[in-house]
């Protein structure tokens, strides 16, 4: 059963197991009473919000106990690897706020590994096997039934050596050969069987070139570089208790094999598994992902619909925010699907201490003070950040047309509509209390469509005089001046998927519809997870902000400048609402 995480039951936390298991080492004086971690992404893809959660406990809890973090690239396998997917990944990383000791990559250790695996072809541990992977997989038997030995797990020392040197010579055609560890076909865990620990893909590598055509597997690399590197606590997703016991015997021949068996269980790295970060509505897979834009569904990597965190950044996510919700759902050994109203909800709580008010107009509609001097303008003083003294103020312009959001009026209002209608009073943001003239209250064109509406200002409310105190029964609008009020494109965004659960519900079309790939995820995609707006004014104090700009639109919600805006066409991304837009 999922447990489901809504803001509703949330509750505060106590130290998590991972962290608390850190403790105990360390007071232990396991390895020696050193902390060392590491991140180690595979570069065949750009990091997603999953990634930050295994981001922020690696790098967060090594910064925490006075330990170092590196980061280290698991560039195994060259078919999907690109120096791409490595600049983004160290630029995401920084982006977060975390910083590595070193970097290093999985390549670095090829020749040891090599040698390593020479080694156990000599103890008798390993040996090459030339049966297809559907006959190997065949044999590996089931939970209930075991496995029955490949006619090549006894070969000669001799041939296994030199079957695994042509493995490597660049003549051997790939899924031809294999070289397995000699373990158990009988052992309750079937990762035992005999697994696969290189292959052949005769690809050349971005770092090492064609010296390498033989290429070692995940379950072979992993432990191995942790325990050259000097890991002493190596996290990972769920998925990965069943590799465990592999990843321990592995690292128990490496150092078997450099002569390091004393106190064994003292000092070598420590497997520790938790939970994946689950969102409904979102779907993390970097093969999906992938699919995705290169499918053109998406505009790219960064594009702010993505769960990736470059497409986070792009949408005005802060990386306090998403920190600050990581922390939140914590680290547990039960799955959960966390509800995005708790993301949204640690963004806003971070976006309202940090980002500038400004005035936008989305859905605009002229309003014309009948009573204010034509070719008049006056300076208002408009507060940046209520939240923070510090980011000072601005100054607002008043003159007599502005525009004000189409919803802020009704010409026949309902009892309880609070904002503009005839003859009713609202307060301007920062400005005056107007009044909607009575008898000719505004404009339609020939669609009675709402053109233009007409009030009148009382001079002696503006903000920060005597008569600002009279009180009201309307609401406080914003606005913005038509005099100096700069065109600007604004984006929204909704959900990308129409499913809580995209992953599930993309494994039932694949299996019951018979649709694979992005055939089967349109079934499920929002077609309105993208509004462009291209009629939206703006104060110009918002429209010389810098791209990534945390800004709030007053009454609407919170808002970034987009990579693509510039002073004369501002381009702005909607990052959340003001309130939860999520609940049913």
């Amino acid at each position: 059963m999922i447990e489901k995480n809504t803001p509703e039951n949330e509750e505060k936390r106590s130290v998590s197991f991972v962290e608390q298991k850190v403790i105990d080492d360390l007071a232990a004086g396991k390895n020696g009473g050193r902390l060392q971690t590491r991140f180690p992404p595979e570069p065949n893809g750009y990091l997603h919000i999953g990634h930050a959660k295994a981001i922020a406990i690696d790098f967060g809890l090594a910064k925490k106990y006075g330990g170092e973090c590196n980061l280290r690239f698991d560039d195994t396998n060259p078919m999907k690897e690109d120096t791409e997917y490595i600049e983004s990944i160290e630029h995401d990383i920084k982006w977060l706020g975390f910083e590595w000791a070193n970097v290093y990559y999985a390549s670095d250790y090829f020749q040891q590994l090599w040698d390593f695996a020479v080694w156990l072809i000599k103890q008798g541990r390993a040996y090459v096997d030339e049966q297809s992977a559907e006959v190997i997989a065949q044999q590996k038997g089931t939970t209930t039934q075991a496995g029955t030995n490949s006619p090549y797990r006894d070969r000669p020392v001799e041939e296994n050596l030199r079957l695994f040197e042509y493995m490597n010579s660049g003549k051997c055609e790939p899924g031809t050969l294999v070289l397995r560890a000699k373990i158990d076909m009988a052992h309750p865990n079937m990762l035992f069987r005999d697994p696969l620990i290189y292959r052949v893909l005769n690809i050349p590598h971005v770092k090492t070139g064609s010296k390498w055509n033989a290429y070692p597997m995940y379950d072979f690399t992993h432990g191995q570089c942790d325990y050259l590197e000097g890991v002493t606590h190596s996290w990972c997703t769920l998925e990965f208790v069943e590799h465990r016991p592999l990843y321990d015997l592995f690292v128990t021949w490496m150092k078997e094999w450099r002569g390091e068996t004393d106190n064994i269980e003292d000092n070598r790295p420590r497997q520790t598994e938790f939970n994946k970060l689950n969102l409904n509505y979102i779907l993390l897979s970097k093969r999906n992902l992938r699919l995705l834009v290169s499918e053109g569904a998406v505009s790219g990597w960064d594009d702010p619909r993505m769960p990736t965190i470059c497409g986070y950044r792009r949408r005005g996510y802060s990386p306090e925010g998403i920190k600050k919700f990581i922390d939140k759902i914590g680290y547990t050994k039960i799955d959960a699907l966390n509800d995005t109203a708790l993301f949204e909800s640690s963004l806003r709580d971070d976006l309202n201490t940090r980002a500038l008010r400004v005035s936008a107009v989305l859905d605009p509609v002229k309003v014309v003070f009948t009573n204010y001097p034509e070719g008049q303008t006056e300076m208002l003083t408009a507060v940046n950040n209520p939240e923070n003294e510090g980011d000072g103020t601005h100054e607002v312009e008043f003159s007599r047309e502005i525009w004000i959001e189409r919803d802020d009026f009704m010409e026949v209002a309902e009892k309880k509509f609070m904002r503009l209608a005839p003859g009713k009073e609202v307060r301007l943001k920062n400005a005056y209390i107007i009044k909607c003239n009575e008898e000719h209250a505004c404009d339609k064109d020939a669609d009675g469509r709402v053109t233009t509406i007409y009030c009148t200002y009382d001079p002696e409310t503006r903000s920060g005089m005597p008569g600002a105190d009279r009180k009201i029964k309307g609401k406080t609008l914003h606005w913005v001046s038509c005099h100096n009020a700069v065109k600007a494109e604004v984006r929204l965004y909704d959900r990308l998927w129409k499913v809580e659960n995209p992953r599930d519900e993309l494994k039932r079309i694949e299996e019951e519809e018979g649709l694979k790939g992005m055939e089967a995820m349109r079934v499920m995609m929002n077609p309105n997870s993208l509004t462009v707006l291209t009629e939206c004014y703006i104060e110009p104090f918002a429209a010389q902000m810098k791209p990534l700009t945390y800004l709030q639109f007053q009454r609407i919600g919170y808002f970034n400048v987009d990579p693509d805006s510039t002073p004369d066409k501002p381009v702005f991304n909607k990052t959340v609402g003001l309130k939860d837009t999520w609940k049913k």
